[in-house]
């Protein structure tokens, strides 16, 4: 499982032109979801991503969480998080999930990001073509692979 997150001020999701979520301060997450994925693979990355420290505190210091800062969380499916470029210059999507495997995975992700917030995040839609808006604060971007735990 892949993760691209950012720290941002706002964000939103629209399909087909119409907003189907936003967020004010908080992350964006970008998520793929490969064939070898499973449970603990969700249950490392959501307590990742809920504790990492890359908000602001008194100090200017980033040593406060998503939940220590009351933030929100939007969350976007994003096979392309797995192309391969290896060879010539047309990525390669061998390695991400297909949709059978993947939604309950996203599925279950939402639910469990959910109880650790204790609250709903917002989401796009599997497999749809989405328009993605952001302002990155900072910029802070973060890239997060539970196959490659640095």
């Amino acid at each position: 499982m892949r993760a691209l997150i950012q720290r941002v001020s706002r964000a939103s999701v629209s399909i087909e032109g119409k907003t189907k979520s936003d967020i004010g301060k908080g992350l964006l997450v970008f998520l793929g979801i490969e064939d070898r994925d499973n449970k603990e693979d969700i249950e490392w990355l959501t307590g990742k991503i809920s504790r990492l420290r890359i908000f602001s505190d008194e100090q200017g210091i980033m040593n406060r969480s998503v939940l220590d800062a009351d933030g929100d969380i939007l969350l976007i499916s994003q096979f392309t998080l797995h192309a391969s470029t290896k060879k010539g210059n047309r990525p390669s999507y061998i390695k991400a999930a297909l949709p059978e495997t993947a939604i309950p995975l996203y599925e279950s992700f939402i639910i469990k990001m959910e109880n650790l917030l204790n609250k709903k995040i917002g989401t796009g839609e599997f497999g749809t073509h989405m328009e993605v808006s952001l302002v990155n604060d900072g910029p802070v971007t973060i890239f997060i692979d539970t196959k490659n735990k640095e």
